[in-house]
């Protein structure tokens, strides 16, 4: 039997006993249900499980199916995902859907060039949709995979993706890829943590370069880029009725086709006016910058613009707004 053999069947035979619950996951073998676990796979991104386990119920009770998904308006989409940030990913999702429908059936490809000609589906997403639905064997590598065989190669200097990626393949289990591949992330985010890993419980410790060199935590070696930091006002413009100015944000990028209060990076107002600076501000942070923003508030009855309205603020969850402008609502609240 080969080390990576070896390697792959004890960590397969770890995950059995020690695997986390999740309401997308299946354990012992490949998912029934691609659909699921190319939505779990998709809100996974750039996004913690904790938060996931609560979204993803509520998202399968509305769109049980990738026909339902399709059939729904691209603005209940977005209602749905609020909060889970990055909305270029529900974009995607809901334009997958329709070409699902239309050009498969509703079917989930068990192909790799079929699943890469998907909208908002890369490299990644088709080694999990492969792996996990119909038990092919794909590697897997994530943030948690990275930390794992860096640690387990000893690996001092900084890394790739395709570096890490070339040591995890002979690992993948041949049999059990679907197992395997989950059993590797739960290691990293249960185990093989960034801090305070639980080496002496871990089923490769007899393998691992780090674990026997004193290495563990000063591997992977990651170079942190700092965040840009803006300081900017939100504009709170509310009409005599009490109702506040709401408009649809259509600039291309993360936050396009969400409600928000009219904003600036800068400390410029949108218009002249007798403002009002509340004390609370609101601070947010996104990929590549760090924001924050004092809110300021005017009484206009006639401020208008092609992409806004009124609206009372109980009206406020008919839209899907970015977490960043929950924390404005938030404020207005308080």
């Amino acid at each position: 039997m080969s080390k990576e053999k070896e390697l792959s069947d004890k960590l397969v035979e770890w995950y059995y006993k020690n695997a986390r619950t999740m309401p997308w996951r299946v354990i012992g073998g490949a998912h029934p249900n691609p659909y699921e676990v190319w939505i779990s796979e998709i809100m996974l991104q750039q996004t913690t499980v904790k938060t996931v386990e609560s979204y993803f119920p509520k998202w399968i009770n509305r769109f049980p199916t990738v026909q339902s998904l399709a059939k729904a308006d691209i603005e209940e989409v977005l209602l749905y995902w609020q909060g889970l940030g990055y909305y270029t990913r529900a974009r995607k999702i809901h334009e997958c859907a329709k070409v699902l429908v239309e050009k498969y059936n509703g079917q989930m490809p068990s192909d790799r060039n079929e699943l890469l000609k998907l909208p908002g589906i890369g490299p990644y997403s088709a080694s999990s949709i492969l792996a996990f639905s119909f038990n092919k064997r794909e590697t897997v590598v994530d943030g948690n995979v990275i930390r794992v065989i860096a640690r387990l190669y000893g690996i001092e200097k900084p890394v790739t993706k395709e570096e890490i990626y070339k040591l995890a393949e002979p690992l993948t289990h041949p049999l059990h890829s679907a197992d395997y591949s989950s059993a590797i992330m739960d290691l990293g985010a249960t185990i093989c943590t960034p801090q305070s890993a639980k080496c002496l419980l871990c089923p490769w410790n007899n393998q691992c370069v780090a674990f026997k060199k004193g290495l563990v935590d000063k591997i992977p070696l990651i170079k942190k880029t700092e965040k840009k930091n803006f300081d900017g006002y939100v504009h709170i413009i509310q009409n005599e009725k009490g109702e506040y100015f709401i408009q649809k944000r259509q600039e291309k990028g993360l936050l396009n086709g969400l409600y928000e209060f009219p904003w600036t990076k800068e400390r410029t107002p949108i218009f002249e006016g007798k403002w009002k600076q509340k004390n609370k501000v609101v601070s947010h942070t996104f990929t590549h910058f760090h924001l924050t923003l004092t809110p300021l508030v005017i009484i206009k009855n006639d401020f208008s613009n092609e992409d806004g309205f009124y609206s009372k603020i109980e009206d406020f969850k008919k839209y899907p707004f970015s977490t960043l402008m929950k924390k404005v609502i938030k404020v207005l609240q308080d």
